[in-house]
């Protein structure tokens, strides 16, 4: 299998869900904007989501998978499917449950992750009335991560990354058509998320009968595999999804902000996530069955040489992707959320939290590749140490940043915990012996500086002023948005080639 061809296939899938999760977002600035109803709405949509990270990509993938790799290649496909079968089990009785409490515990939860909320009782009561539609989306979507997982480890990866995908066309098809239909309008988001929660899980069943692994309802709570997945997910909650704990804890210092700041911190994380998006997750994502096929076969070069690989490209890719987010700040959010009821002054602010997000980014993606590097090893204690020394560390940097920067210096803090996680994760490889790099690092990252250092003075000369992108039309936009894209990466692309970079320098067969 060729590992750049599996990275651009979860790239590709990934970048079309991501550009209509771009249409999804301006459809929903344009009908809403940002003020009591999306903020409402942001913050429930929060909840489910934060378990979608926390539980169903997050610990339960980096528990399930490594287990489920090591018994297709070791035990072979019969135990596999036995495997398979009694954790789907589990996992259904044990998200029914969840999304029963959610939904009763709605106003609890909303006062607890929200607590500003409780001094404005129309907004606060909306809030509790979304989470309790869009609460049953944690089980629509970890049994969807669940199918991911075994698609994911039998190679199959494009079906997983096509899937979200379904969610995007639901939003924008809810906004434009149902909304009208709701009171108030922004309950037809929260009924979006229920059926693009349910569309997802829906499309990838076919593809797991395809390959024989359909789960049969067969609980059995002693097996042996199903008791190894519990005992690592336990402390893989809390380790593998720091990030996104500190994100609903940011949701909470920003309610006490003023109103907007939820939406401002939402939209700047949205363009945040589209380069994390189209690298950080295809990277894990192909990494982790592969690093685990090589920890069952005991290949410590191999494994040792993939984080290698995966390091080099996070970089590559990565480190413009940062620089050019941060410049390019205003034509983005202009170009996709200033229309309708999405103001000047919303614009202005989600600049500051996308810079802020920008500083983060290169160590948000890294993180996505060094942890599965102690996962596929079915090491969970070494990342959850470093998860609560990164959480505390973010929590503090958030009491010192919010009394200046208000919203913008909650990104702030986010960004510079992810590069501190990301920073002990490598220690961690480093001195375990896990990861020893290979020679040539230190004229790969000159070189890479120089291109990046080129295309930022270029794109930083040719990008404009605000007040240009601000009283510039639709299409106008799109152009200049378009044509810097281009040349930007344009540069940078010509700049490594003359420095010397190859494609078939990163090509990998595993």
């Amino acid at each position: 299998m060729s590992l750049i061809k599996a990275l651009a296939t979860i790239s590709s899938m990934t970048l079309l869900s991501r550009v209509l999760g771009f249409v999804r977002d301006a459809v929903i600035a344009r009908v809403f904007g940002a003020g009591l109803m999306t903020d409402a709405f942001f913050v429930a949509f929060k909840i489910p989501n934060l378990l979608r990270r926390l539980f169903a990509e997050g610990a339960f993938s980096q528990a399930f998978v490594p287990i489920l790799a090591e018994y297709k290649n070791r035990r072979g496909e019969s135990a596999a499917r036995d495997l398979v079968d009694h954790v789907s089990a589990l996992l259904t009785i044990a998200l029914v449950m969840v999304t029963a409490l959610g939904v009763l515990a709605a106003p609890v939860i909303i006062a607890i992750s929200a607590p500003g909320f409780t001094a404005t009782p129309e907004k606060f009561a909306l809030t509790v009335d979304l989470l309790r539609i869009v609460f049953p989306y944690i089980l629509f979507i970890a049994l969807t991560a669940l199918a991911g997982g075994i698609l994911n480890t039998w190679s199959r990866f494009a079906a997983p990354a096509f899937t979200p995908v379904l969610l995007n066309l639901s939003f924008i098809g809810f906004a434009l058509l149902a909304a009208p239909y709701f009171d108030p309008p922004i309950k037809a988001l929260a009924w979006a998320v229920f059926v693009g929660g349910a569309l997802q899980l829906a499309f990838q069943l076919p593809f797991l009968s395809r390959i024989g692994m359909l789960p049969r309802f067969r609980p059995d709570f002693g097996d042996e595999g199903v008791r190894r997945v519990l005992k690592q997910m336990a402390p893989a909650l809390f380790g593998v999804s720091v990030g996104q704990i500190s994100l609903l804890i940011n949701n909470i210092f920003a309610s006490f902000l003023v109103t907007g700041s939820v939406t401002w911190l939402y939209f700047a994380d949205r363009l945040m996530e589209f380069p994390a998006g189209m690298l950080g997750v295809a990277l894990g994502t192909v990494l982790l069955p592969s690093l685990s096929r090589h920890h069952a076969e005991k290949s410590p070069q191999t494994y040792s040489a993939l984080l290698d690989w995966g390091l080099r490209l996070t970089l590559l890719l990565a480190v413009p992707a940062a620089v050019a987010l941060a410049l390019l700040a205003v034509p983005l959010i202009t170009t996709l959320f200033h229309y309708g009821a999405f103001t000047a002054t919303d614009v202005i602010n989600t600049r500051h939290a996308t810079v802020a997000y920008s500083i983060g980014l290169v160590g948000l993606i890294a993180v996505k590749v060094l942890a599965p590097g102690f996962y596929a090893q079915q090491d969970i204690r070494t990342p959850v140490k470093i998860a609560v020394i990164t959480l505390v560390v973010t929590q503090l940097l958030n009491l010192l940043f919010i009394w200046e920067l208000r919203h913008a210096g909650l990104a702030l803090a986010i960004s510079l915990g992810a590069c501190l996680n990301a920073g002990l994760l490598l220690r961690g490889l480093r001195r375990r012996a896990i990861f020893t790099p290979l020679p040539g690092w230190g004229g790969f990252v000159l070189k890479l500086a120089l291109a990046v250092y080129v295309m930022g003075t270029v794109l930083w000369l040719l990008s404009g002023s605000t007040t240009s992108w601000l009283s510039a039309g639709a299409l106008e936009r799109v152009g200049r948005l378009a044509l810097l894209v281009l040349i930007g990466g344009g540069v940078y692309f010509a700049s490594l080639w003359i420095l010397g970079f190859r494609v078939r320098d990163f090509a990998r067969r595993d």
